[in-house]
């Protein structure tokens, strides 16, 4: 945890830019009658009854300083889709950094073995040459900030009725390319002394082992 906020004090660089990643399921959901539209004296009204459609995943990367962020729509939530997104942020979002660090939860398509399973030993340590992992403690995965992230794109975009993937990769591409131009920005501001105030009363002393 402490290795954690200690790389979320550092300032913004380009060449070293902390990049938060996580992934949200969906389940895509239609309408079994048409709604009513709303009109001057009534709002739109949704019948209670809706159709699935399947399910399908988001994965969210987020810069918070830069106020930069990336959400892609996949099928599945799989190692090889994990791979080509994080291969897709180091080859084009991020060609240039000199170094990338990407902040993940333990989930276990996160580790470098899936890198070297989809890619192969030496593709692998070629993508990542430029990569420093950095994993929330376990059962600590709110120190990964693209859960901020996830929560406001659900709360300002998913938060009705989708259907396919293809509506919600308009909606998700609407959305974050307006948050993109405006460069909204996560501030953190829970440092290492307010761990130590919230959460000291839980640790344990070497000296009282």
């Amino acid at each position: 945890m402490y290795a954690l906020l200690e790389l979320y004090a550092r300032p913004m660089s380009c060449a070293e830019p902390v990049i938060c990643i996580d992934e949200k399921s969906l389940q895509l959901i239609g309408h079994s009658r048409a709604p009513l539209p709303i009109n001057s004296r009534n709002p739109e009204k949704v019948d209670y009854e809706y159709v699935r459609n399947g399910t399908t995943n988001l994965f969210v990367a987020v810069e918070p300083k830069a106020g930069r962020r990336t959400v892609s729509v996949t099928e599945r939530r799989g190692k090889a889709d994990f791979v080509a997104f994080v291969g897709d942020l180091l080859t084009r979002t991020y060609a240039k950094a000199r170094c990338v660090h990407l902040v993940l939860d333990n989930l276990n398509i996160h580790f470098r073995k899936c890198f070297d399973d989809v890619l192969g030993k030496r593709a692998a340590t070629k993508l990542l040459r430029r990569v420093q992992f950095h994993y929330t403690p376990k059962h600590a995965s709110w120190l990964n900030m693209a859960e901020i992230e996830i929560g406001i794109l659900s709360r300002q975009s998913l938060d009705r009725r989708i259907e396919s993937r293809h509506r919600l990769q308009c909606e998700v591409d609407a959305w974050q390319q307006a948050r993109n131009a405006s460069q909204r920005t996560i501030e953190w501001t829970f440092t290492r002394q307010d761990a130590d105030m919230k959460l000291g009363q839980h640790f344990v002393s070497k000296l009282a082992c």
